[in-house]
């Protein structure tokens, strides 16, 4: 993670700029729809930026981040954080201009998407869905919608302008039309829509789903802009592969050689329904954030390798690594429970994975897993480092919860195991006499199996795209 105090300082100054007016209604959808998702701080955030604009404004007066900090009793990193997620939701825009040793933001507010481009989005919708529930769901839906008109059965008699208006001289002035225009540096208070969640598509493959687009006669032309758009999406979502992806547009494309957008989201479902869960997908396919990853270019040593695969592997690409197979439902539901109860990131996820399951003789004990995660939690632990240190700062700690767990009969006669990044620091001092000397074997072997799972998968990965 690129710590806040690298990005932005309290004394660095930001106007606010509203891309569009904003109206009482997307103040609606913010607090139903969009809360839920982005938590209070989040959400505080966005409309005390926007409370900063006047009425009738697009733009606010400069003001500095002490400002912030003590109108909303967060501290900078907070509001940073919370910045992030906005504009990972599509509801910020930042720019920022460095002028010596201070800089100036321009954060660029963005009107939330419209009750049917959220319900329809495909990925917003199914996040919120699990998150408060199918109740709670259904009823925020009944909210947002009304009674349709039909309008069928009668007949239209509305005016044209024509027939209202005579016609005079040429309605033509130069000098309306030059008055008219907004002047220089000014732009006219207008609505615009939102762009939706911004999603790299780079993280989709598109020349092999082309590749294998043309061996079945799907015309290129049919991936439109709004098609892409719904690809990378359903693919983040879905963990769909590009030659997945190219079976399931085969379901979706009409005799025109169009793809049919909604028969697409329903063959994604339908295929993740029965390749994956009976349950639709949530947060447990996603890694850690971007801007939350320590590793930012190529790894050099172990330790920087081991910290880039948690950071960029999903939580259960992580348990099938660790245990060679599909995880257990009970596992990735104390997963998912991890992710949206304690709204860990998933690379701190990855690290409490390993700790617990190294711990605990490869079982993930749904009540030890919540006591760590709630601690992590209260911490506000972010990033992969942040959680290895802690956990070797209370490792005595977890270990008195994790045998307070156990049964006064029971007789505990298993060495403890811990991931080998527990012990980097302590390479150079002396083991402890209660330590098993085959335990170096045994973290080793582990870490090898995990390596050789992913260099199968690559492979795999490899072969699936040259054939």
């Amino acid at each position: 993670m690129t710590r806040h105090w690298k990005e932005i300082q309290p004394v660095d100054k930001y106007t606010v700029s509203l891309r569009g007016m904003l109206h009482e209604s997307d103040r609606r959808i913010l607090t139903f729809l969009y809360q839920p998702l982005l938590g209070a701080t989040c959400f505080s955030l966005y409309m005390t930026l926007w409370a900063e604009v006047e009425e009738n404004r697009l733009n606010s007066q400069v003001a500095n981040h002490y400002y912030l900090m003590n109108f909303l009793g967060k501290n900078l990193q907070e509001i940073y954080d919370a910045r992030l997620k906005l504009e990972a939701l599509g509801l910020l825009k930042t720019f920022v201009k460095e002028i010596g040793d201070v800089r100036e933001f321009v954060y660029e507010l963005q009107p939330p998407l419209a009750p049917d481009q959220f319900f329809n989005d495909g990925m917003l919708n199914i996040f919120l869905y699990r998150k408060i529930g199918r109740t709670h769901f259904l009823r925020l839906k009944d909210f947002f919608a009304d009674h349709d008109i039909f309008t069928s059965e009668h007949r239209e008699v509305t005016k044209d302008f024509q027939e209202v208006f005579s016609s005079g001289p040429p309605p033509f002035d130069r000098e309306a039309v030059e008055d008219s225009r907004p002047g220089e540096g000014k732009q006219y208070i207008s609505k615009v829509d939102n762009q939706g969640v911004p999603l790299s598509s780079s993280e989709f493959d598109f020349s092999v789903l082309e590749s294998a687009l043309q061996g079945v006669m799907v015309p290129k032309t049919s991936l439109t802009p709004s098609v892409r758009e719904t690809i990378v999406k359903l693919a983040h979502l879905y963990g769909i592969s590009p030659l997945e992806m190219k079976n399931l547009l085969l379901t979706a494309v009409d005799e025109k050689d169009e793809i049919n957008i909604e028969v697409l989201r329903k063959s994604a479902r339908d295929w993740y329904q029965l390749e994956k869960s009976e349950e639709l997908p949530d947060l447990i396919h996603l890694v850690q954030p971007a801007a939350l990853r320590t590793v930012q270019s190529e790894p050099a040593s172990q330790e920087e390798k081991l910290v880039h695969y948690l950071e960029t592997t999903s939580p259960l690409q992580l348990l099938i690594d660790i245990s060679g197979s599909q995880p257990s439902k009970a596992d990735l539901q104390v997963v998912e429970g991890v992710l949206f109860q304690n709204k860990l990131p998933a690379g701190v996820v990855n690290v409490l994975l390993q700790y617990v399951m190294l711990k605990t003789d490869m079982k993930l004990t749904k009540s030890y897993v919540e006591k760590i995660a709630s601690h992590w939690s209260r911490k506000k632990i972010k990033t992969v480092q942040e959680a290895m240190e802690l956990a070797k700062k209370e490792h005595r700690q977890y270990s008195e919860w994790a045998n307070n767990k156990r049964s006064p009969k029971q007789k505990v006669t298993r060495t403890e195991k811990l991931p080998d990044w527990f012990h980097e620091e302590d390479k150079t001092q002396p083991s402890s006499p209660a330590e098993d000397p085959s335990l170096d074997t045994k973290r080793k072997e582990l870490a090898e199996k995990i390596k050789n799972r992913r260099l199968k998968r690559q492979v795999k990965n490899g072969n699936e795209t040259n054939g």
